[in-house]
């Protein structure tokens, strides 16, 4: 099963160009943005070399992170958001046209400089990637994000027992979903949770406690993290994402 081509469309994209470096909406700061800054703060000291942005869209929480690591990869499956990402970090400016009413649109223009992240362009790199079959490369971080990505995935079961031969002794991985699970992206058999198991609830915090248990320990509580997607003028969606934050431990 390949993801949907939703993410290929150009409105899609330029919502999230919008999402990623337009304006705050509704009072809740920039989404990709405060990642980056948990991220940082769940460092805590540790170091700061390779970076992995793991369905990175638009590419901004790639680019925050490089202010403080020493190297950031952003993946995404979307060719669309790649491109747009890589545009901003070759000409260090995107332009979008953001859906307003209908047919109408209004024409954006953003910059790295803008957005005081000019100075990161020779710390990121981006690729075109899945994210259950990433490339051998792809290893050796200190840090891996998975933002809003596992119940977008069609096997995430592959990513989340697979992703600790990515990452460094003592890194972190953070995920953060609202765990909004639908068919159209994963079948309900390789849900990580959102059902019923042995007559009990069985959460998606369960079920990913359960599959990176063998080489992961949770650090502190789940956060909820806002975020709000500009969809036109007057339509918005306004959701929440659990943040956890899992380091690797030696076996």
């Amino acid at each position: 099963m390949q993801p949907s081509g939703y993410y290929e469309n150009d409105t899609t994209l330029a919502q999230y160009c919008e999402f990623h470096f337009g304006e705050q909406w509704h009072g809740e700061p920039n989404f990709p943005k405060e990642l980056a800054l948990a991220c940082i703060d769940a460092m805590n000291g540790r170091s700061m070399g390779k970076a992995l942005d793991i369905g990175c869209a638009c590419g901004r929480s790639t680019f925050e992170l490089a202010k403080d690591f020493d190297h950031v990869d952003g993946i995404d499956f979307s060719a669309s958001f790649i491109q747009k990402c890589k545009e901003m970090a070759d000409q260090k400016v995107v332009r979008y046209a953001r859906p307003e009413e209908g047919r109408l649109v209004s024409y954006h223009e953003r910059t790295l400089a803008g957005l005081e992240l000019e100075q990161t362009v020779d710390q990121v790199a981006f690729h075109q990637g899945d994210a259950c079959d990433l490339k051998p490369q792809f290893s050796g971080y200190d840090l891996v994000l998975a933002a809003n990505l596992i119940d977008r995935l069609y096997k995430p079961s592959t990513f989340l027992t697979t992703i600790h031969e990515r990452i460094n002794d003592g890194g972190l991985l953070v995920i953060a979903s609202p765990y909004t699970w639908l068919e159209e992206y994963t079948p309900i058999e390789d849900w990580v949770g959102g059902f019923q198991k042995n007559g009990e609830d069985y959460t998606t915090l369960d079920g990913l406690r359960n599959m990176l248990a063998p080489h992961f320990r949770m650090l502190g509580q789940p956060r909820s993290l806002p975020f709000v997607i500009r969809e036109t003028r007057n339509k918005f969606q306004h959701s929440f994402s659990e943040l956890t934050v899992w380091q690797k431990v030696t076996i």
